[in-house]
């Protein structure tokens, strides 16, 4: 998914994890001098018109808490985390599921599949399911959100980050079956499927809408802007009824009032924790499939000479700042997708600082005329991660040993897109934005499409030879597709360095002792409600 957008997509699960502690190994001082006043501030639960608590105490109803209120529940923008979180399983559903831990394909509202032609598959469609608002559902109305997903003008993010704006050929040919026909053969079709959430096919395609309709466990109950998101348990659900009557989300921005309400019985979950605010008692660890990394814009001088770039890459102290700020929440990385994606590279291993060699690389670049003085601005986005501020800080505070003018933007959900997503900002020079990218989907065709790719909607710029390797990695399958993929993120490390990739993260979600809960590697993107049971329900 987008990282945050989403997406996004954005497989290894460890629901029975303690939680994770914060390791207090050694650090360099570059990166303590740039963080060390900011571990030391505290907060506490601040009043809200909402009495600080999600719901009330005792009742059937699910309370959580999130970092930010979802900027959409637009059904075509799941992808993105924020929204997924909310809308994914709960209010609408898919054809088809994936595994989070197995990574295998599972039927939902479709019940079988296959491949008609190198170019066309058909799907099956469940009879005998209706939409929260009674209308019955058909295979037309899958058709309907496939072509209003992909097809259409809302540009919808599902459209880029899965489709990669290419569009297909769908048509119901009765009510229990459709079929979707590709320009190419996609032998990864059925996975991008499960990325489009079905909705009725009197749903609008001139706009996105704002409290959608679908056919999952829970239908919108109640948006108050700023303030809360009611979901009401769908009493005409298809499947097993989940145990909770209602779900009633609120946000706070800071870990640590999401961790108080938590532990003062304000709130039943809780997504993203600190990890200084978790304990035993509070809260689960779990692998979230994210990446952080700092993507360089190759458009703007002093950024788009790549000794700049590989400077940037060789002077940041992957380790310490893991150590330091993540705790055994992030493990230094070299590329955008972990272990268990297809197309990981094995071979990759996250660069070793080298402050010397990467300062004769700046100084060679001056030499040449590249301006290495101009102002970089270091973009990041609240609430992103964990620590986020501390970590920009900490690589303005590495980036300015090369010689550097880094500033640094800290905005919020809305303005980090403009900075992430095409159509890019004018006029506002080179930047370094902090991205954090979660392939939920396990292939790196995602990936690779939002973020390598020479004209994709989350990159920069790319090379001819790049965009030449991943169409052809994502025309093979099986180990022909593993070796290519990894072949791609080699040759973006080497040729391009447009990512100083960061940490592969955990997630920390907060876990009151009322409810039963085991979280994986989709839960910070699609937290199903139907999964979480009150605790004494446990063993039933």
């Amino acid at each position: 998914m987008l990282s945050s957008v989403r997406p996004s997509v954005r497989p290894s699960a460890c629901p029975s994890a303690p939680p994770a502690r914060r390791r207090r190994g050694t650090a360099p001082a570059a990166v303590l001098a740039a963080t060390a006043l900011l571990f030391t501030s505290a907060c506490t639960v601040a009043n809200s018109d909402t009495g600080g608590a999600v719901g009330a105490a005792g009742g059937n109803t699910l309370r959580i808490v999130l970092d930010q209120e979802p900027p959409t529940l637009e059904p075509c923008e799941s992808s993105l985390a924020s929204t997924g979180v909310v809308v994914r399983s709960n209010v609408t559903e898919p054809l088809i599921e994936r595994d989070p831990t197995s990574g295998e394909l599972r039927p939902l509202l479709a019940t079988a599949w296959r491949q008609t032609t190198p170019t066309t598959w058909s799907f099956d469609t469940r009879p005998g399911v209706t939409f929260q608002n009674g209308r019955k559902f058909t295979a037309k109305d899958a058709a309907f959100s496939i072509d209003r997903a992909v097809n259409s003008d809302l540009s919808c993010n599902v459209d880029g980050y899965v489709f990669d704006d290419s569009g297909v050929e769908v048509r119901a040919t009765s009510a229990t079956r459709l079929t979707v026909t590709t320009a190419k053969p996609d032998p990864i079709l059925p996975l991008r499927l499960s990325f489009i959430e079905i909705v009725p096919r009197t749903t609008s395609t001139e706009a996105k809408v704002r409290e959608p309709v679908g056919t999952g466990p829970y239908a919108i109950g109640n948006w108050q802007t700023g303030v809360s998101i009611t979901l009401d348990r769908n009493d005409t659900y298809w499947g097993k009824a989940p145990a909770f009557a209602r779900a009633r989300y609120v946000w706070r921005s800071e870990p640590s009032v999401r961790a108080a309400m938590i532990t003062k019985g304000e709130a039943d979950l809780a997504t993203a924790l600190d990890p200084k605010d978790a304990t035993e008692g509070n809260s689960v660890a779990y692998p979230n499939n994210e990446t952080t990394a700092l993507r360089l814009d190759g458009r703007e001088a002093p950024l788009d000479d790549i000794r700049v770039r590989e400077a940037i890459d060789m002077v940041i102290d992957r380790q310490a700042i893991s150590d330091t700020l993540f705790g055994e929440l992030g493990e230094p990385a070299a590329q955008l997708v972990p272990k268990g994606v297809v197309g990981f590279n094995d071979d990759l291993t996250p660069t070793t600082p080298d402050s010397e060699a990467a300062r004769a690389l700046v100084k060679a670049a001056a030499a040449d005329g590249v301006p290495v003085d101009r102002r970089i601005t270091l973009v990041a986005r609240n609430g992103q991660f964990p620590r986020v501020a501390e970590t920009a800080e900490a690589l303005q505070y590495q980036m300015a040993q090369l010689g550097l003018n880094v500033k640094i933007l800290m905005t919020d959900t809305a303005a980090h897109l403009q900075y992430q997503l095409r159509p890019l900002p004018e006029n506002v020079g080179p930047i370094a934005l902090l991205i954090m990218h979660g392939n939920q989907a396990g292939d790196a065709a995602f990936t690779a499409s939002q973020y390598l790719l020479s004209k994709s909607p989350q990159s920069t710029f790319g090379t001819r030879e790049l965009d030449r390797r991943v169409a052809a990695a994502t025309a093979l399958a099986g180990e022909q597709r593993q070796k290519a993929f990894a072949e791609v993120f080699a040759y973006q490390n080497e040729a391009v360095a447009q990512y100083v990739h960061l940490a592969h993260m955990r997630g920390l979600l907060g876990l009151s002792s009322s409810v039963r809960y085991e979280p994986n590697s989709a839960t910070g993107d699609e937290l199903r409600l139907a999964a979480v049971t009150p605790a004494e329900e446990k063993g039933r």
